[in-house]
């Protein structure tokens, strides 16, 4: 029997059942790669290598909750650290008889979250929110049952969104503990996210007569100008509020945000509207390096939450968020007869089938479709606002 071939998911999973032991099957294009086949019809990653003169396997995991390409890149980290002289069984003794969860998630945040992920601050904020309680609790007393009866819980106090937020969080803090040495399953595996329905909420166009009213009629200049360019400019919500006036050129009329959500820039054009707002707080003497000032750590505005709110009630909208004056403009556009490239390049979407294509746009008819889509939504709160006043 030829035990060594090239690993590919389909190839082990029409792999014969031993009747009794175990079989041992070698993978030709990753150094050390094993897998074992047990007579109970359990498969498991491993490596044999030598270590310190001294035979030792290394247990990377099960087929299928461990992929190939995960076996083969867990395989490479195991090599590389025992060409440094560590021996990773000695590390996973280590973690399981020391490391707490609390231990862990500093590690995380530290090692890989603030490196790598702009959102590290929103998971600090979950750990708060949801997880210090399993502070001082060693890794494997967490177990699957908690991992859903949490997740349950989240569900039932803060909606499925938060719920499914977290679950995918605990997954990641767990897949890099095993990454780091871990040897046990990862506790969130095969539990399901509850299912989400796409929001598909935007500004409608007889409500656009009393979203303006009620704007106008706001007395905090800052926050009233902040919604109006969240709205005109499609941008996400922390960018708007990070805002500053070096990004902002009233020559090109444009506004160029360094990084985005998805870790790029983004040049956005800028509609006569926009303009003429932020012209009015540029000319303000008190001006500070940020478009909306604050007098909190930040130097801007943060969380505009209680204002919004009021706006609302005031202008009798429901269920309506701040995200979705996003969701809005790009909704107005493909009213107007924008294209998808040209809503993906004003909103900044990245999407892997279409970035080439929004890479190669230029801002002009992006800019024409924001000026319709703009012009749309006034029109819209004009026409509307006639047809009350008769």
């Amino acid at each position: 029997m030829n035990t060594k071939f090239n690993f590919a998911k389909k190839a082990i999973q029409t792999l014969p059942i031993p009747k009794t032991g175990i079989a041992v099957y070698h993978d030709s294009n990753k150094r050390a790669l094993k897998l074992r086949v047990q007579s109970s019809g359990t498969k498991t990653f491993f490596i044999n290598r030598r270590i310190n003169g001294k035979a030792d396997r290394i247990t990377i995991g099960h087929f299928p909750e461990v992929s190939v390409e995960q076996a083969r890149r867990q395989a490479d980290i195991l090599n590389v650290k025992i060409a440094d002289g560590i021996n990773p069984n000695e590390e996973k003794r280590t973690m399981r008889e020391e490391l707490t969860f609390g231990e862990l998630f500093n590690q995380f945040i530290e090692n890989h979250a603030k490196p790598h992920k702009k959102t590290w601050k929103e998971d600090k904020k979950q750990f708060n929110r949801y997880l210090v309680s399993w502070s001082s609790k060693s890794l494997s007393n967490i177990s699957k049952i908690q991992v859903q009866k949490l997740h349950l819980e989240i569900r039932d106090d803060h909606g499925i969104y938060a719920a499914n937020r977290l679950l995918a969080l605990l997954s990641t803090i767990f897949n890099k503990a095993i990454e780091w040495g871990w040897d046990q399953p990862n506790p969130t595996q095969r539990i399901k996210k509850f299912k989400e329905k796409s929001r598909d909420r935007f500004l409608q166009g007889d409500e656009f007569p009393r979203f303006f009213a009620t704007l106008a009629k706001e007395s905090n200049a800052t926050i009233r100008d902040y919604i109006l360019i969240s709205l005109l400019t499609g941008a996400r919500k922390s960018n708007v509020l990070a805002m500053r006036w070096g990004e902002i050129s009233f020559k090109r009329a444009t506004w160029t945000i360094p990084e985005t959500k998805i870790g790029e820039s983004q040049v956005i054009p800028l509609v006569t509207e926009v303009l003429k707002i932020l012209q009015t707080r540029f000319d303000d003497p008190h001006k500070t390096e940020w478009v909306f000032p604050s007098k909190g750590k930040t130097g801007h505005l943060v969380e505009p939450k209680a204002a919004w709110k009021h706006i609302l009630e005031k202008a009798n909208i429901k269920d309506l968020r701040l995200h979705d004056l996003r969701r809005s403009l790009g909704s107005w556009q493909a009213a107007t007869g924008a294209n998808l490239s040209v809503i993906g390049k004003t909103l900044g979407h990245k999407n892997t089938s279409t970035t080439a294509v929004y890479a190669r746009l230029n801002l002009d008819p992006v800019r024409e479709s924001m000026n319709k889509a703009a012009k749309a939504m006034l029109d819209a709160a004009q026409e509307n606002s006639d047809e009350e006043d008769t």
